[in-house]
């Protein structure tokens, strides 16, 4: 168990896969990239031919590269297009209108250096790419700040990878930890946002609620509407 195939299928199947993943997750971004290339890092972290990691690199850093100008220059014929598409609106739908205006706050204060922050964060990249269609940012702008956002991404999550690979002689527990590593950093997000929704909620709902005691003094009858009263005044 944990033996691998030989270094050169390795590299005539992995470095392909890698390709089509992280630019299909680029485009499409349902698949956990992140996870891709660290799973990739480990295996070549592992392995004897020279470069591997370059090579992970690089595969990496161009195929999120080409799947951002990709769906960038789609989301452009959806703000050009009268009746939109469905990349726009796909996009849309991923990215809460709160975090759409934020990312539109912090594209007006720092540009397109933006991006590179947007590609670190988990589920920050579609809300910046969001405010840079919707300000109607040529996509040579945008190419310019997505270079070194999609050098920055591959080379932080090699790092996971590398970290994963270190820890273990087999490669196949060093990508189990840095597949755990990658999900744990991508949810982290979302979890305390919930968390911080939460308390807000509660609060809210209680104090809207009306009472025991306001809701008991509506509905008992007064005095005057006793039945003893109505006999007193006949």
């Amino acid at each position: 168990m944990g033996r691998l195939p030989p270094e050169s299928t390795q590299q005539a199947v992995g470095y392909p896969s890698l390709f089509l993943l992280v630019a299909l997750g680029a485009l499409v971004p349902v698949v956990p990239t992140g996870a891709v290339v660290s799973s990739a890092a480990v295996v070549a972290f592992h392995q004897t031919t020279p470069f591997s990691l370059l090579f992970v690199f690089l595969v990496a850093s161009s195929a999120a590269f080409l799947g951002d100008v990709g769906l960038y220059w789609l989301g452009q014929r959806g703000t050009r297009s009268r009746n939109g598409s469905r990349w726009l609106a796909a996009l849309r739908d991923r990215a809460a209108p709160d975090r759409i205006e934020q990312a539109q706050r912090k594209l007006d204060e720092h540009g397109v250096m933006v991006l590179v922050l947007s590609r670190l964060v988990p589920a920050g990249r579609i809300p910046v790419m969001l405010a840079c269609l919707l300000s109607g940012m040529p996509l040579r702008r945008f190419v310019r700040g997505d270079i070194p956002a999609c050098l920055a991404w591959a080379a932080t999550y090699q790092l996971i990878g590398i970290l994963g690979g270190s820890l273990f002689d087999e490669p196949w527990k060093g990508v189990v930890v840095a597949v755990a590593l990658t999900v744990a950093i991508s949810g982290a997000p979302a979890l305390w946002r919930r968390v911080r929704r939460a308390p807000r909620s509660g609060s809210s709902g209680s104090s809207d609620s009306p009472g025991p005691s306001d809701s008991a003094g509506q509905n008992s009858p007064g005095p005057s509407d006793s039945p003893g009263s109505s006999g007193q005044h006949a």
